[in-house]
């Protein structure tokens, strides 16, 4: 079958939208389907049209859905989608209703989801490769990874100044990945290299680099305010990274309810206190790290592949 699949974010963009959707585009290649992955609809006949993002998306989807009405549609709601713009927004109100079938990225997201529409919703988590073997551990330091652009919705520097709160004799660095994408977080992210010795920022790196850098971490802090399921939570917990993460839907979706890993969103002090205690409580990070472990079997690439392969056959047959 021929797939169409519409992403807001252009070819070569480092936003999560896009790596997530050349994901799904190789995952249902393997499934021996041909798809073609573009920011616009302009008409075409295909199969099947995926479109990500149902607010940013909503014209390709409309066009679509006009041009034929009985056509099978799936739309991928991000966390954006969920947790603001169906509340508000007319046109991702109206894309939930042309899809055929809703994917949404970790369970509690089908709750936020008007009542009429969450039958014909799916749960796809995002998957990622186990990595063949996890890195040794820095001796010198209690290395602790954020990996996630430089965006305010990420909240990046939370960690950074829950980093200026340890008392001297931690051994806690912050290790920083990702690229400054708005204007101001360059120049912030090296203002705080300069007055914070617990803090580095390296910039954006190759994705093998990233996730082996993140799996020799001891535990990786997911800061943001709003997430629909973090693909980087995917990566953490199949390389058997204890995750700290802003107490949020998609997080807790991911995680589990009774994850003790935790904080307020925003709340430096909180962070400051998890990580102090993962540096000096073994045995709450081994828990931590037992919780992940048992987590990952969701997480890998056969899984998310046989889901996709159970929907496309629920919705075309």
């Amino acid at each position: 079958m021929h797939i169409r699949m519409i992403t807001p974010a252009p070819a070569h963009s480092r936003k999560g939208n896009r790596i997530s959707a050349l994901r799904w585009a190789r995952l249902l290649r393997q499934l021996g389907h041909r798809v073609s992955l573009s920011q616009q609809y302009a008409g075409e006949s295909c199969g099947l049209l995926v479109a990500l993002h149902a607010k940013r998306s909503h014209p390709a989807i409309a066009a679509y859905r006009q041009a034929f009405p009985d056509a099978p549609l799936i739309v991928v709601l991000t966390g954006t989608d969920v947790y603001r713009d169906i509340q508000h927004d007319d046109g991702a109100r109206a894309s939930l209703s042309m899809a055929g079938r809703l994917i949404v990225l970790q369970p509690l997201a089908i709750g936020e989801l008007p009542a009429r529409h969450r039958a014909k919703a799916r749960v796809i988590p995002q998957s990622a490769p186990a990595p063949r073997s996890r890195p040794e551990p820095s001796r010198r330091a209690f290395e602790v990874s954020v990996v996630g652009h430089l965006r305010p919705v990420k909240d990046p520097f939370l960690a950074a100044e829950a980093s200026r709160r340890l008392p001297p004799e931690s051994r806690i660095r912050v290790i920083h990945l990702g690229a400054a994408l708005e204007p101001g977080m360059e120049e912030r992210a090296r203002r705080e290299m300069a007055e914070n010795p617990r803090y580095r920022w390296l910039g954006e790196k190759p994705r093998w680099y990233t996730r082996r850098r993140m799996a020799a971490s001891r535990v990786m802090v997911l800061s943001s305010i709003m997430e629909g399921g973090a693909n980087v939570v995917s990566e953490a917990i199949v390389a058997g990274v204890p995750v700290l993460a802003s107490s949020i839907p998609g997080s807790i979706g991911m995680l589990g309810g009774d994850y003790p890993g935790y904080f307020p969103v925003g709340d430096a002090e909180a962070l400051a206190s998890l990580l102090l205690r993962c540096e000096g409580d073994a045995g709450f990070l081994g828990d931590l790290t037992r919780r992940v472990t048992r987590l990952a079997p969701q997480y890998t690439p056969e899984r998310e592949r046989q889901a996709w392969a159970e929907l496309l056959a629920e919705l075309i047959g």
